[in-house]
């Protein structure tokens, strides 16, 4: 049985170009704090010039942390208008694709970020960050009406411009701390529900992959100052969500639950009920990733499900050490309110959970997932200034 599944590798030439820019954007910007007074880039030796080069490739790659970013602010959106709002207050560069001749019609879309060292942006369309990255694809995960359409229009059109947002919406305001608690019950009954679904539903499976991966990554912006141990796991789930085709809408999988948790979770650093809300949240998302691990053992993707097995794992029992203790499965999650403790333990339920992980379970009764994050860790926000500059586009 064929995965039908393909993650986007880099292009060794990508890489080298992308280096090349940063490291002669970066020289050129010290030239210039020194008055001129040190060889221009193209007097330098070559072998200086490479291994500066060598240094930027060295770093993490532009198109890893676009997809982070878009991935989080994508699950975390209600609508498409907020999907474009939320990546802009990410500090990304944002630019719309219209059909031809109209300014109201959005085909696609490209972001780039935000140059640091002078050089020009470097645009990635959607669908080159990851195939569930596409606008078509997306827009699965939104209601589809002629209001939204031209609300997402006119802040896409707003973006291009370098404008101010049309009409803030959520993404500025701090949710209700009780919306964490009810959160947590629907994510609970959706996790349950899922028991039903065979892991061989490869299309449901994808679906549930590319949310819980958008609720991490989501998370990982909020919380992780550079990219870690949740922006990880949101890179592993997600491969599960490459598909060649369009899978199963959320709204017909019954999937929602998982869009709330995201929207809830790239507002952690702002408000809720802080670390003890999210640990309760982390014992319905690793429930949600074993169940995504069953199914990439159904699929035949056995390096998949080996990387959510093993390196997954290791990563949550370094997150375990900053978890807050949770009432007992019964409880409610609204009433626990203790401080988290230096070292704890999780509940019975999650530490089965790690424990099958752990085996390489693979008993389709039952439905877990993984996360990790750090959970006390808050990310800055930038806002978008005015005034995009065009750079090259991949």
């Amino acid at each position: 049985m064929r995965a039908e599944r393909s993650t986007r590798g880099y292009d060794p030439a990508e890489r080298e170009v992308q280096a090349r820019a940063r490291a002669q954007a970066k020289y050129e910007r010290a030239s210039r704090l020194e008055g001129g007074r040190v060889p221009a880039w193209a007097a330098l030796p070559g072998s200086d010039r490479q291994a500066r080069v060598a240094a930027e490739l060295r770093t993490d790659q532009p198109r890893y942390l676009l997809a982070l970013k878009v991935r989080g602010c994508a699950s975390a959106s209600e609508d498409e208008a907020e999907f474009v709002r939320r990546m802009r207050r990410a500090g990304l560069l944002v630019r719309a694709r219209f059909a031809d001749g109209r300014t109201d019609v959005v085909t696609g879309y490209s972001v780039a970020e935000r140059p640091q060292a002078g050089e020009r942006p470097i645009w990635y369309g959607g669908g080159h960050l990851a195939r569930d990255l596409s606008l078509p694809r997306l827009r699965d995960g939104w209601p589809d009406t002629p209001t939204g359409a031209s609300d997402a229009a006119a802040e896409w059109n707003a973006a291009k411009r370098g404008r101010r947002v049309v009409s803030a919406g959520r993404e500025t305001t701090e949710p209700d701390p009780e919306m964490w608690a009810t959160q947590h019950d629907e994510l609970r009954a959706l996790v349950d529900r899922l028991r039903s679904v065979p892991v061989e539903d490869r299309d449901t499976w994808a679906t549930v992959a590319r949310q819980t991966a958008g609720a991490f990554a989501a998370w990982s912006n909020a919380t992780e100052e550079t990219p870690g141990d949740l922006a990880a796991a949101a890179d592993a789930l997600s491969r599960s969500a490459q598909t060649h085709r369009r899978t199963v809408r959320p709204d017909k999988a019954g999937t929602i639950a998982i869009s709330g948790a995201a929207m809830l979770l790239a507002s952690a650093a702002r408000g809720g009920r802080g670390t003890v809300a999210q640990a309760a949240m982390i014992r319905q998302l690793l429930r949600l990733t074993q169940a995504v691990h069953g199914a990439a053992i159904a699929a035949k993707q056995e390096r998949h499900a080996r990387l959510l097995a093993e390196d997954t794992r290791a990563r949550l029992v370094r997150v375990r050490e900053a978890l807050p203790s949770l009432a007992p499965s019964g409880g409610s999650t609204a009433t626990v309110t203790a401080p988290a403790p230096t070292t704890t333990v999780l509940d019975p339920q999650a530490q089965a959970v790690l424990d099958r992980l752990g085996a390489g379970h693979t008993d389709a009764s039952t439905t877990a997932s993984p996360l990790p994050a750090d959970l006390e860790a808050a990310r800055r926000r930038h806002t978008v200034q005015p005034g995009a500059q065009r750079g090259p586009e991949r």
